[in-house]
């Protein structure tokens, strides 16, 4: 069954197959019988290891660790740590270059980065540049909204900053507590809390593009929002760490670990852009 997080659905990424996690399971080579290739398991009749066996098996130097190429813990943690400080330098630029008025190179940037995402999301091989430069476009993007909201509101981008790191660390904790578990059942339902939470937003776009406002970003309508719109972001993290766990149980390829960055940082902007809405609307009127 494919990965029900969408950054991990595509051809080439993590799989589940017959109630286990692996990946492209099809393309491994046959082992043959256990130990087949051990010259130590060929006994002599009678069973038994020879004495020249036994002086070689305790002369010989102890097993290091294998390099097989797969994905760990450590891969993703510094892809996602690469990724992460590739869009806090674009964010710098953003900050410092760009004026507060001027949105236009701010909107470009931001269209610029879904179509990279969007890039990335459907190509079957995993490509560190491009992710790197969704995170660079991302990142100034964020850089200058945030800018635009610590102008209006002093201090509100440090706010952010801390709400969405307090937001992953609790969603980890959690999930490594087993306090949240990942279930078809979750996902479905959580899924289907985000699609209409997306549908919702558009039609708030739409009417106000024609003047109407549905009240979504100001108010106690807008601070539920807000909050679910956190919860949601919370959800997909959730997802993120259950597919990488799956990832690295199933001996997914070490280059799989920017695929997972890529999720994150996905999960972790969404995080921080609703954080940034609700901390506006907490402390004044839009």
């Amino acid at each position: 069954m494919r990965s029900s997080n969408p950054v991990f659905s595509r051809d080439g990424s993590f799989t589940r197959d017959t109630g286990y996690a692996g990946f492209d399971t099809s393309q491994r080579q046959p082992v043959g019988p256990p130990y087949a290739n051990n010259p130590y398991a060929q006994t002599p009749q009678g069973g038994g290891l020879t004495d020249q066996q036994l002086a070689e098996m305790y002369e010989a130097p102890s097993a290091g660790p294998l390099r097989t190429g797969r994905m760990t813990m450590d891969d993703v943690v510094a892809r996602t740590a690469l990724t992460l400080l590739t869009l806090v330098a674009g964010g710098a630029v953003a900050w410092f270059a760009v004026p507060v008025a001027n949105y236009g190179i701010a909107t470009v940037a931001a269209l610029a980065a879904f179509v990279v995402g969007m890039v990335i999301s459907f190509k079957r091989s995993v490509s560190p540049p491009l992710i790197l430069t969704y995170a660079a476009l991302e990142g100034f993007f964020l850089g200058a909204i945030t800018n635009v909201f610590n102008t209006i509101w002093p201090g509100i981008a440090i706010q952010a900053v801390l709400g969405t790191a307090a937001v992953f660390a609790g969603m980890l904790i959690a999930y490594k507590s087993g306090r949240i578990r990942v279930t078809p059942r979750y996902t479905r339902i959580g899924l289907s809390i985000a699609m209409g939470f997306l549908l919702l937003m558009l039609v708030n776009m739409v009417a106000s593009m024609f003047g109407a406002s549905m009240g979504l970003n100001s108010g106690p309508l807008g601070i539920l929002v807000g909050v679910l719109g956190i919860g949601i972001g919370a959800f997909f993290l959730s997802l993120d760490f259950a597919e990488i766990e799956a990832g690295i149980r199933g001996g997914a390829p070490q280059r799989e670990a920017w695929r997972a960055a890529f999720g994150l940082t996905l999960s972790l902007v969404w995080i921080y852009l609703e954080m940034l809405r609700l901390i506006a609307i907490l402390r004044g009127d839009d």
